[in-house]
């Protein structure tokens, strides 16, 4: 492959990787179960005025397995915080001490948890969908480099190359598929 694919190739599997960390943080968000403080990322607090990440507000921690806590660094944030929460839909609800904010989890039944394999995969078809994007986006290069003086065993030799990378990725993101719904999928 001479430098120009090669760099081609290069920028693509760059937007590949990271279109697949795109999808492992959505994986992360879909709740399995386990109360995990991750779960909690995207969601936006009022400080003072300024949407603030709800992990710059507090110490968000694991108690155990179906309760997460948040103790915030000003006990008068207690009550933006619980709003953030409430607004943002997650299916719990904030239960406040005055000190802490206790989050628990309920036990997931098999129509939500259906629901969570369902929405996992439309997160991976999205990704899917990403990785494909880029690909055809690098092939187009090819095909414009091909045009403007490359050799046509070197485009075809590319092109294989780039849909050898993409086949990867599909891969990766279905093994990551599996694990999630196995885990979504076990009591």
């Amino acid at each position: 492959m001479t430098e120009e694919t090669t760099a081609i190739i290069d920028e693509a599997t760059i937007s590949m990787k990271k279109a697949m960390e795109h999808f492992e943080s959505e994986l992360v968000k879909i709740r399995a179960g386990k109360a995990n403080p991750t779960m909690l990322d995207g969601i936006t607090v009022d400080y003072y005025g300024n949407p603030t990440p709800i992990n710059q507000v507090g110490n968000l921690s694991a108690m155990d397995a179906r309760t997460l806590t948040i103790q915030p660094w000003e006990k008068k944030m207690l009550q933006p915080i619980e709003r953030a929460i409430i607004a943002a839909n997650i299916g719990i609800n904030p239960q406040n001490d005055g000190n802490i904010i206790r989050l628990f989890l309920p036990p997931l039944t098999e129509e939500r948890r259906k629901e969570l394999v369902k929405r996992s995969n439309a997160e991976g078809e999205q990704a899917k969908i990403a990785v494909r994007n880029i690909r055809r986006d690098a092939i187009e290069q090819i095909k414009k480099a091909q045009k403007d003086g490359l050799s046509e065993d070197a485009a075809k030799d590319a092109e294989a190359a780039m849909q050898e990378v993409t086949n990867n990725f599909i891969s990766l993101i279905e093994k990551h598929l599996a694990a999630k719904e196995k885990e979504i999928m076990s009591v």
